[in-house]
């Protein structure tokens, strides 16, 4: 399974990377990663089109999972990715430069936000 890792360099610039997880065979017909701790969830909804958070850095160490709706996240490097529903970012640029978060399209976007224990 594959997610996006934003992160901010040395420099304080910040960057989008894939991160594969490392799956495990877990019986069933799956596989499973290995734990990772977290505080809680949150749920979020937010109209798409009315939606914009310019240069900011993530507030915590979280996980972003996408239901439904779209947004575009710009990184300091000039990077921008768009992402749908499934898709899931690890937001870890909590110092530097940040990044910018844009609504795409007129639906509501509806998120889980999962902080990590530090």
């Amino acid at each position: 399974m594959t997610y996006t890792r934003i992160f901010a360099d040395a420099a304080g610039e910040s960057h989008l990377e894939n991160v594969d997880a490392e799956m495990k065979p877990a019986g069933n017909a799956s596989t499973m990663s290995e734990l990772i701790a977290a505080k809680g969830v949150i749920f979020r909804e937010t109209r798409s089109g009315e939606y914009l958070i310019d240069w900011h850095n993530a507030p915590r160490r979280q996980f972003v999972v996408n239901l439904s709706g779209e947004v575009e996240i710009e990184v300091s490097d000039g990077e921008v990715r768009r992402f749908g529903p499934g898709s899931i970012l690890l937001a870890e640029d909590t110092t530097g430069k940040g990044h910018i978060s844009r609504g795409v399209g007129t639906g509501e976007r509806r998120t889980l936000f999962i902080p990590l224990s530090d």
